[in-house]
């Protein structure tokens, strides 16, 4: 078993929720925050100068969220675990897609590199992968390094030839899961996608999300950043650009 990056600590509520950040972590992390300033600025103006096409739409849902249970047994220490159950606010579904024409290698390929070295796709300026061991299977573990008062770390839960699904652990701004796949297309294509069921994972980013725009466009902005860098990764190019979808349900 794996050594979680943050453990259960004071930031646990009774009820089983995250607190907010302390003042002591709202410090440090202003700290790495200014330290990172200039790179998010980067990344900022890259995205408002961004040619890439992506197609977004948003669908208010009601009712029960279909989402995976969040109950169910997982690999690793069930008490650092941030399951979407224990989130603040709204439930989010997210998906973002993109279809690689031309592309050298295959799904299992494609995946695989993805998990070996996240740091591959992602925007590095804003989130650095940190692996916990070099295990790669079920309960192997990241600590996901991200400016403000939160980082971001995260287990794998489930592995597939053409999938892992990664569940947040305690510490992380959001509560729930997501899944990176990969599969063949009509064409002789193919199709990667990036799919999550989350919550806030506290008080302070569930008002943030909500009320600043700019978190949600960066949010927007990574994943579609990862999509990009998954179509190069394959050799391939994606003249359709990236669909983003988000599903949300109410407050509960």
């Amino acid at each position: 078993m794996t050594t979680s990056p943050v453990a259960a600590d004071d930031r646990t509520a009774p009820d089983g929720r995250q607190r907010s950040p302390s003042p002591r972590q709202l410090l440090a992390s202003t700290v790495s925050l200014a330290r990172r300033l200039p790179g998010m600025a980067l990344t900022t103006w890259r995205w408002t100068r961004s040619t890439a096409l992506v197609r977004r739409s948003v669908i208010d849902c009601q009712g029960t969220p279909p989402a995976p249970d969040g109950d169910r047994p997982l690999p690793g220490d069930e008490a650092s675990l941030l399951r979407r159950t224990q989130g603040r606010g709204r439930t989010y579904r997210r998906l973002y897609a993109v279809v690689v024409d031309d592309a050298r290698v295959g799904p299992q390929e494609l995946v695989s590199r993805l998990l070996v070295d996240p740091n591959r796709a992602s925007p590095t300026e804003v989130a650095t992968f940190e692996a916990v061991s070099r295990d790669r299977s079920p309960g192997a573990e990241f600590a996901v390094r991200m400016p403000g008062p939160w980082d971001a770390p995260v287990r794998v839960v489930e592995r597939t030839p053409t999938s892992f699904r990664l569940a947040t652990l305690r510490g992380h701004m959001e509560a729930g899961e997501i899944e990176f796949r990969a599969s063949d297309a009509p064409g002789g294509r193919l199709l990667f996608e990036i799919e999550s069921w989350t919550r806030s994972g506290d008080r302070l980013f569930d008002l943030l999300y909500d009320k600043v725009p700019l978190a949600r466009e960066m949010q927007l902005h990574m994943w579609t950043q990862v999509c990009e860098a998954a179509v190069r990764m394959a050799g391939g190019n994606a003249p359709d650009g990236v669909t983003a979808t988000t599903w949300r349900w109410p407050r509960g």
